[in-house]
């Protein structure tokens, strides 16, 4: 094994704990707001309110854009592939931190419920339990698959920066699906949990 090559996968290995060790971290910041663990001001802009409809937007914009990707590499087109993905990265950050700051601000919304003069209550109509369960499924493993994912896409896009080709290929029959899958479901989540919006 050449130098090269030794100092190639010592670089390997060291972007692989600094992608692990940034993904939990913005694991552990999600969690961290999420829950409410930092106080919550009583006061903050209304914009926040606004937040869920953008983040819906930058989900769509980004399922776009990756489908466009998908097409330009297909057609060879390499220069068209990394801008399209670039711009789906930064929309995704984007994403990132508008869906962290919503959350941390507004209350949970709760699939099913209706705030009729302050007082919530539950919707026992026929039929909306099964298609709550169905919304849960999609929320369930939209989140499960985000964090799966995230590893995956910084990875991928260090060995596209690095020009490995083949391990690029590698990781993306994986990542590509699952972040389409992610998006798009981001967009099924908000369409489904904001008639409930009591905001």
């Amino acid at each position: 094994m050449g130098t090269q090559e030794l100092l190639s996968k010592q670089n390997d290995k060291t972007v692989f704990k600094i992608v692990l060790g940034v993904s939990a971290l913005i694991c552990v910041v999600v969690v961290v707001l999420n829950q409410k663990l930092i106080p919550v001001p009583d006061t903050f802009p209304m914009f926040i309110y606004k937040l869920p409809l953008l983040n819906a937007i930058l989900n769509g914009s980004c399922s776009v854009l990756l489908i466009a990707s998908l097409w330009a590499i297909k057609n060879k087109n390499i220069q068209l592939h990394k801008k399209l993905n670039l711009t789906a990265f930064l929309l995704s950050s984007l994403f990132l931190i508008s869906y962290v700051t919503a959350h941390y601000f507004i209350p949970d919304t709760k699939f099913g419920d209706i705030d009729h003069s302050g007082i919530l209550e539950d919707i026992e109509l026929t039929g909306v339990s099964g298609i709550r369960s169905v919304y849960l499924t999609i929320l369930l493993s939209h989140i499960f698959l985000a964090v799966i994912v995230l590893p995956m896409i910084l990875l991928s896009f260090y060995y596209a920066l690095k020009d490995d080709r083949v391990k690029h290929k590698k990781i993306t029959r994986f990542s590509y699906p699952i972040w389409l899958y992610v998006t798009i479901t981001g967009v099924v989540v908000y369409l489904m949990i904001s008639p409930y919006y009591n905001y």
